[in-house]
C-alpha cells in the first residue's frame, strides 16, 4: 500500500524516504496543497530478505582474501567458530 507524505515532510526526510523505499520496498504518494502531485517508489523489486541463518551458507561463496590478508581471515575464522547456536524457535524470520 502506498503511503502518503506531505511535500515539506518529504524535503525534511528525503534521505530517510529513500531508504525506506530501497531497503523496505515502500511507495509514498507526496501531496502538495491537499492534492497528490508525486510518487516514490522504487524502480527495482525488492529482493527477497536474508536471515542470519543464512550467513553460513553464504560465507563460502564469498571470494577469498589474499595472503596479505591471513591474520584478519583468522580472525573471522575464530569469529566464526565462537558465535552461538540458533535457538530453535527462530522468532526474527
Amino acid at each position: 500500500m502506498e503511503k502518503q507524505i506531505k511535500a515539506t515532510d518529504a524535503v525534511r526526510r528525503f534521505s530517510e524516504l529513500l531508504n525506506m523505499i530501497k531497503y523496505q520496498g515502500e511507495s509514498y504518494t507526496i501531496i502538495r496543497g491537499g492534492k497528490p502531485v508525486a510518487s516514490l517508489r522504487p524502480l527495482e523489486k525488492r529482493t527477497t530478505k536474508k536471515i542470519l541463518a543464512e550467513l553460513k551458507e553464504a560465507l563460502p561463496s564469498i571470494p577469498k582474501l589474499g595472503a596479505e590478508c591471513g591474520p584478519f581471515e583468522d580472525d573471522l575464522r575464530e569469529i566464526r567458530t565462537c558465535q552461538p547456536s540458533l535457538p530453535a524457535e527462530r522468532r526474527w524470520d
